[in-house]
């Protein structure tokens, strides 16, 4: 797999995406659906934002694990939040855990009305190898 980030600016770097990947030779692409604050037993969390989105992202993770794909090729992302107020103050360990799997996808970052029953974020990704 070869791939190309474009960035035609660097302003969104900080803000921990891509403006488009181009990926070539590709193996195979995995889309992921929806990953939210969803226990084991398939209850919804009721907790706060920032731990709906920890495990939404352990939930992602471990999707795309078994799949046998890795979260660094991750190369589009979608956020969706009820809430961006509540969301803010967790950019940061949002960014962490980007910065830590060395993802470089294109983003988009969506407030909607609601999720189902009480969550708060959920994640969608395609990620390729």
């Amino acid at each position: 797999m070869e791939k190309r980030i474009i960035n035609p600016w660097t302003w969104q770097d900080e803000r921990h995406y891509v403006q488009a990947v181009e990926v070539k030779a590709i193996q195979s692409t995995l889309y992921c659906a929806g990953q939210a604050a969803v226990h084991e037993d398939g209850t919804s969390s009721a907790a706060d934002m920032s731990t709906q989105l920890q495990l939404a992202i352990k939930n992602l993770e471990q999707v795309i694990h078994e799949a046998g794909y890795e979260t660094k090729n991750i190369v589009r992302l979608t956020i969706y939040t009820t809430s961006h107020e509540e969301f803010m103050p967790c950019f940061n360990e949002f960014g962490d855990w980007i910065e830590k799997n060395d993802i470089q996808s294109a983003a988009t970052f969506m407030e909607v009305k609601t999720l189902f029953e009480t969550l708060k974020v959920e994640l969608e990704a395609t990620v390729v190898k």
